[in-house]
């Protein structure tokens, strides 16, 4: 019966979308705070100023007249990603990896002229991919070059981790792994593999894929449970650091780990779904009821980690 499940979830301290919605967003996060993060290069722009990791931006074209400029904006370009700066979901993100005689790849192999990419980009102004359909902008930035060790988690596309921050503790993290089936892209929805991580060590808890358990990426064949993320520690804070940067209690940090760059900011997100419940195989509640139960929780991001790291592992044998 569904109040059986539902009682079930509930002991488990799975938290359902009406308390995420109730407990978590409308009391912790101010509407006022929203914009900054439902735009993207709103985001960017912030982050820079708070010299908090970001991919470097490119270019951006806000109106159609701008379009008349995109073969001079492209010919020095090889590989940059497209996006919509109100996009969700992954919608309207286009990843270009080569460029020659004109002509750019994506990362499957399909070629687009610049006449192409001039009309992707003026989709993305009319609102095609824009929350609610309004116009929109679009920006350019450098494509990341995946650090070697999460590459090989990943089938064409980017792995990213999201980390859930709450009054600025990291209390919840996943890598999402693209697949064949999610074309390349990190979304769970689409079919991407989502792979809990502890908090403590950066190592992977379980995998799921369509809510079922997976030992092996589909694509690539590799272990899961050999996964380690690289430079945890600093990843973590960087997560932590868009505290201050938003003013959010309750937010999803979705951060890339560059070859070269390190841990960066690729977007974040005021509403960030429940699914890394389902990855990491437990739930948010009882991390949340121990942050609000700190009597003084206003530490500095260093502390703050700190305190996640040794308190928020899910290994029996970590504390």
């Amino acid at each position: 019966m569904w109040w059986a499940r539902r009682k079930r979830l509930r002991e488990n301290g799975i938290v359902g979308i009406n308390e995420r919605n109730i407990a978590l967003i409308s009391r912790y996060n101010e509407r006022a705070n929203f914009p900054l993060v439902d735009n993207k290069l709103l985001t960017k722009r912030a982050a820079q100023a708070g010299n908090i990791a970001v991919p470097e931006l490119l270019g951006v074209i806000d109106t159609p007249y701008q379009l008349r400029r995109l073969p001079e904006l492209l010919r020095p370009l090889r590989e940059f990603v497209v996006k919509p700066t109100r996009g969700s979901g992954g919608k309207g993100i286009l990843v270009l990896n080569r460029h020659d005689d004109g002509q750019f790849a994506k990362p499957g192999g399909q070629l687009l002229t610049i006449e192409d990419i001039r009309h992707y980009i003026s989709n993305i102004l009319s609102g095609v991919y824009s929350l609610g359909g309004r116009p929109d902008a679009a920006f350019l930035e450098a494509l990341v070059a995946s650090d070697p060790i999460l590459h090989q988690y990943a089938f064409q596309g980017l792995p990213d981790i999201r980390v859930i921050i709450f009054l600025g503790y990291p209390i919840m993290a996943m890598m999402r792994c693209p697949t064949r089936l999610s074309d390349g892209k990190a979304n769970l929805h689409q079919g991407a593999v989502g792979v809990g991580i502890d908090i403590s060590t950066g190592t992977a808890l379980r995998a799921v894929q369509n809510n079922n358990v997976v030992i092996n990426h589909p694509d690539t064949g590799v272990n899961f449970s050999n996964l380690i993320i690289p430079d945890w520690t600093n990843l973590l804070h960087l997560a932590a650091s868009c505290h201050e940067l938003t003013g959010l209690g309750y937010l999803g940090c979705d951060i890339v780990v560059d070859r070269d760059h390190g841990p960066l900011i690729l977007e974040l997100n005021a509403r960030p779904g429940l699914s890394i419940q389902t990855a990491s195989g437990m739930g948010l509640r009882s991390r949340v009821n121990t942050i609000q139960q700190l009597a003084n929780c206003d530490w500095p991001i260093e502390k703050r980690v700190e305190y996640a790291m040794e308190n928020f592992s899910a290994r029996p044998d970590a504390n």
